[in-house]
């Protein structure tokens, strides 16, 4: 298991690297919206990617990574009041990514700031958030959509399934990080 970060510190690092591979400047106390295409074909880097569709409805990908040693996935999940205490994550140690149109399941190979199951983490306010990172292997040269996958169940929308994942395009609406 890696080091726990606070959001503060993911969004830090994420805003660091916004102003490093696009020279723009940021304010880490105002609203960020992003939207234009923001890929960087050195890094490989993609910021609020868009998504067809997505199980369940709580986590959001903050910026994808993909580079010759690994692709690296940036989740922010929010706490949902419907749950006590906000509830609880976890992420299967099955849980992978493929290219959309391909058989091919790039396995888990490490989950940063949140537990592999069955270990949970428990929130303590409804209003809380966890950001937390995936790392696989990377995706092969080429590719322009993925899917990522916590568990495939039919008529079970609780697992974090993202489905037709750009690896070019953002989503149009705002991200936006904080209260």
């Amino acid at each position: 298991m890696g080091a726990t970060i606070s959001c503060a510190q993911f969004i830090k690092s994420s805003l660091e690297t916004l102003t490093q591979a696009f020279n723009i400047k940021t304010d880490p106390t105002m609203i960020k919206e992003i939207e234009k295409l923001k890929v960087n074909e050195l890094e490989k880097l993609v910021f609020n990617p868009m998504v067809k569709h997505q199980t369940s409805g709580h986590p959001e990908i903050l910026r994808i990574e993909n580079d010759a040693e690994f692709t690296r996935i940036d989740f922010i999940y929010y706490t949902c009041s419907y749950y006590e205490n906000g509830g609880w994550v976890q992420m299967s140690e099955r849980t992978f990514i493929r290219p959309v149109g391909s058989k091919l399941k790039l396995k888990l190979l490490k989950a940063v700031n949140i537990p592999i199951a069955p270990t949970k983490h428990w929130f303590k306010t409804t209003k809380d958030i966890l950001c937390y990172t995936l790392y696989f292997p990377p995706v092969p040269n080429g590719t322009k959509v993925i899917d990522i996958i916590e568990k495939e169940c039919a008529n079970d929308d609780t697992w974090f399934n993202f489905y037709a994942v750009s690896m070019e395009s953002i989503r149009k609406e705002k991200l936006i990080v904080g209260n």
